[in-house]
């Protein structure tokens, strides 16, 4: 944390509070980017000729493929190299995608420049955490990093509304929502350049070597310890059911439950909306009681699979929209802040970026599995309420994991 005091009061903001925003907004632009495609993805099928969902759902399957496998690697290489040199290159990759898929003649080269996109953003994770671990207050964490994360939720509404109201209700064409969001891409790397502050490598290596072992990341620190491996398995199921909501919540909303026009993007925002207050009510309650954050984990688990399962089952769609502000408001969002500052906690200081990118790495792999999956689910029975079922059941699962395994006593440790 010493590493930022000397440009705290600079510019009148301390450097952790415009490392907040900074980081806020960069995932706010990363969710314009991940959801604007999904409420017109029933025009972009039609404008490319493409006749199955789950060829659709290729296009956020490759996308979350490349940025979970770059989620170890990118860790690692910015806790050796710099985290401020993976993010901006990182985000040059991420707007050179982004620029792809909106001039993307056909499905396969919207497939390569998705592809591309995802291994930009795949620099963020672990480095932004890193950064931000290091340079907010421990006090403040689970609080300050809320706020982050609140710039997915800003992002999400972003993209789902834009798109939504532009294409389907002023009947403009996708693709210069691409452009648009290049620019502001663009802009991200600007800021980035112009605000984080990092030391030299060699000056992080030379404190290194005057910590222990222990204060790295390794085999041991990564999968030796039980809280870690219940932190992968309760991060994927948090994930699948989320990612699965993200990329196909609107066309269910349009093609099950007759919502039309803009009234999707709204809806499918609502998620997005309730997020919000809900992940920072929680990590302040985690900030508080630092020693019920699990619990508390356990128990926004079990509310959201219960109000996901009511979405579903539900035939009022008013009721439907009460149950999406409750899955919001309970959801991963609202875990993320909680989860991150956890790890934070039992990480090695000197190998947050690649905890972090372990971390996020098993959560997103459930982001490469559900759109397709999901999309294999609609096209074999014509409904995706199925693959509603498999993600409430993969919470369920994760979640009892998680209780059970903090229930085995460990030994005392430093």
């Amino acid at each position: 944390m010493s590493e930022q005091t000397p440009t705290a009061k600079k510019g009148g903001l301390e450097y952790w509070k415009k490392v907040v925003i900074l980081f806020c907004l960069g995932w706010t632009v990363i969710w314009i980017y991940r959801t604007v495609l999904n409420p017109i993805l029933p025009e972009i099928k039609i404008q490319l000729g493409v006749e199955s969902d789950a060829s659709m759902g290729l296009i956020s399957s490759l996308f979350f493929l490349a940025y979970t496998s770059m989620q170890i690697p990118s860790g690692f290489l910015a806790d050796k190299f710099g985290r401020k040199i993976m993010l901006i290159p990182g985000f040059l990759i991420f707007a050179f995608g982004v620029f792809t898929v909106g001039i993307a003649p056909s499905l396969i080269f919207l497939l390569v420049g998705s592809f591309l996109a995802g291994l930009g953003q795949g620099t963020y994770y672990g480095p932004a955490y890193s950064i931000s671990s290091t340079a907010i207050p421990k006090e403040k964490r689970g609080f300050s990093t809320a706020i982050i994360n609140s710039g997915s939720a800003i992002g999400m509404a972003i993209g789902y509304i834009g798109s939504s109201y532009m294409v389907k209700g002023l009947g403009w064409d996708w693709r210069p929502l691409l452009f648009v969001t290049t620019g502001l891409i663009i802009i991200m790397v600007i800021a980035f350049a112009k605000v984080i502050k990092e030391k030299p490598v060699a000056d992080v290596v030379t404190e290194s070597k005057e910590k222990n072992a222990d204060d790295k990341a390794s085999m041991k620190t990564l999968f030796g310890d039980i809280r870690m491996i219940s932190a992968y398995v309760i991060y994927f199921s948090v994930c699948y059911g989320y990612y699965m909501i993200v990329t196909w919540l609107p066309s269910y909303l349009q093609m099950e439950r007759g919502f039309e026009g803009a009234a999707i993007g709204f809806a499918a925002a609502l998620v997005a909306f309730a997020s919000v207050p809900g992940a920072l009510l929680f990590s302040r309650l985690s900030d508080k009681f630092k020693n019920k954050k699990i619990m508390v984990v356990i128990i926004l688990q079990a509310i959201a699979a219960v109000t996901l399962y009511l979405t579903v089952t539900i035939q009022s769609n008013e009721l439907l929209i009460v149950f999406l502000l409750m899955y919001g408001f309970f959801g991963k969002l609202a875990i993320d802040p909680i989860m991150i500052s956890y790890v934070a906690d039992i990480a090695p200081k000197k190998g947050y970026s690649t905890t972090f990118g372990v971390f996020n790495f098993f959560g997103m792999m459930s982001s490469v599995v559900a759109p397709f999956v999901t999309g294999l689910i609609s096209d074999a029975t014509g409904s995706k309420i199925l693959g509603f079922y498999l993600a409430i059941g993969i919470i369920i699962v994760g979640t009892l994991f998680l209780f059970f395994t903090n229930m085995i006593k460990r030994p005392a440790t430093s």
